[in-house]
């Protein structure tokens, strides 16, 4: 059973809006941080943006900040990552993942299995 499962990508054109999902269970949802990341082929993947599991800190890449906003619903185990005036450069397969140390290095416990963003410009 998937322990993290992430929804929300797709095509969009640049300067939209997209909102990612990503459920997760009782016990993760209410023990651990959690932080988005992404990848494109060939590269290393990269910090995004995270959200402490009390829900009171959050923490973001350079590249993302301002523009993209992380948030837990407490009722749905689910965290989102708003991601908003996106640009080519944003294109990548997102993945949620769940720490109980550091938010940006882990390690880390649980993946999901990601989700495709392609933004054309």
């Amino acid at each position: 059973q998937a322990q993290l499962v992430e929804s929300g990508g797709g095509l969009v054109q640049a300067g939209d809006s997209l909102k990612l999902s990503c459920a997760t269970t009782d016990h993760i949802f209410n023990n651990y941080a959690l932080a988005w990341f992404r990848q494109n082929p060939g590269k290393e993947r990269v910090f995004v943006a995270a959200i402490t599991w009390i829900g009171e800190d959050t923490d973001y890449a350079t590249s993302v900040k301002g523009r993209f906003t992380i948030s837990r619903d407490n009722a749905k185990n689910v965290v989102y990552l708003q991601m908003n005036s996106l640009k080519p450069e944003d294109t990548a397969v997102y993945y949620c993942a769940a720490t109980t140390t550091n938010v940006r290095f882990g390690p880390f416990d649980y993946w999901g299995q990601g989700t495709q963003v392609t933004v054309s410009s």
